[in-house]
């Protein structure tokens, strides 16, 4: 088998409202590319690439690659769309070929980005009412006290909130004195509330004298097992391809830790086909992910991925296990 063309759409697919007002026209400053990878055989797969820039230099690297010799393990686009067509070639959905099937169904979360109080209650009443379980959002500490509150009085005492301020906690004080005051509530982790650089002490310190559980978002195993060494994590958000992650998660798992996955996110559907399959294969993934195709206007694949309680049943369909809706690939086709 041999790959004869890749074909590109770039397309501007807008958030749902709640989260489109707060980065109006992001969503065309940083489109993103959808690629049809073709073979002499009539099998395809499908693959997508991050938020800006252009796929077309992959052609050059890729046409006339047998898919079947190429090492699967990777993320990314062409990632994806290998695992799509080798998953076809075979007969197996993608899963199969990433390692063992842990989950039939997997955990996603509900998101916010920087809002006011008032608007993230507003999102984690829609979460709750959706049937998400769990609320990740992007924390400030000017207004994370008042919008716990109102979160928790819209969407009630069990709806799981996790904190991830980027750093913007700035230190461990205040890191501390804000998770005092947020622990009456279901703070299932604060995420990256400070930078752990250039050692994870501040970090262990954190866990010695807050209930709230910690966790580093990292994409590197060295990172990993210093977290683990240091005591300076309860869980972690990983990243990278399927191999990494796999490999980090066990990590963890072997430290008795959960973890949750950022192997894509804010994408379209066919990211979050891959992501899904990711996930099937990690045991201690317990945590809702960070995959986020619902968290468009339209994810492209015809809502094949819609979850469902909080739940996105894992594809058992070969390869990726989805399709591209070229209607609506076109209607949002920028390039």
């Amino acid at each position: 088998m041999k790959i004869t063309k890749i074909e590109e759409f770039i397309t501007a697919v807008p958030h749902i409202p709640s989260i489109e007002k707060s980065r109006p026209g992001d969503y065309r400053e940083r489109p993103i590319s959808i690629i049809k990878v073709h073979t002499d055989e009539g099998i395809y797969g499908v693959g997508e690439g991050g938020r800006g820039g252009s796929l077309a230099a992959l052609a050059a690297d890729w046409v006339g690659a047998d898919p079947m010799a190429a090492q699967l393990g990777g993320g990314g686009p062409m990632g994806m769309a290998l695992y799509d067509i080798v998953g076809k070639a075979l007969g197996v959905p993608a899963w199969k070929l990433m390692g063992s099937k842990h989950w039939d169904k997997v955990p996603v979360g509900w998101w916010s980005p920087p809002l006011e109080p008032r608007e993230f209650a507003a999102m984690a009443e829609e979460g709750a009412r959706l049937g998400y379980r769990t609320h990740k959002l992007k924390a400030r500490p000017w207004n994370i006290v008042e919008t716990v509150k109102l979160m928790t009085k819209a969407a009630g005492p069990d709806y799981g909130i996790i904190v991830d301020p980027n750093f913007a906690f700035g230190d461990l004080s205040t890191s501390l004195r804000l998770a005092e005051a947020l622990e009456p509530y279901n703070i299932e982790a604060f995420e990256d509330p400070f930078q752990y650089l250039p050692g994870w002490h501040f970090y262990r310190d954190f866990r010695r004298h807050s209930r709230i559980p910690l966790a580093p978002h990292l994409g590197d195993p060295k990172m990993v097992m210093s977290a683990i060494r240091a005591e300076a994590a309860d869980c972690f958000n990983l990243g990278g391809g399927v191999e990494s992650a796999q490999l980090m998660a066990g990590m963890a798992a072997a430290a008795g830790m959960p973890v949750w996955l950022q192997v894509v996110g804010l994408g379209l559907g066919v990211s979050g086909a891959y992501g899904t399959h990711v996930h099937a294969t990690i045991a201690n993934a317990t945590i809702p992910s960070d995959s986020l195709h619902f968290t468009r206007e339209d994810d492209l694949i015809g809502g094949a991925l819609t979850p469902v309680d909080g739940y996105v049943t894992v594809p058992d369909m070969p390869g990726l296990g989805v399709e591209l809706d070229m209607e609506a690939v076109e209607k949002y086709r920028v390039g």
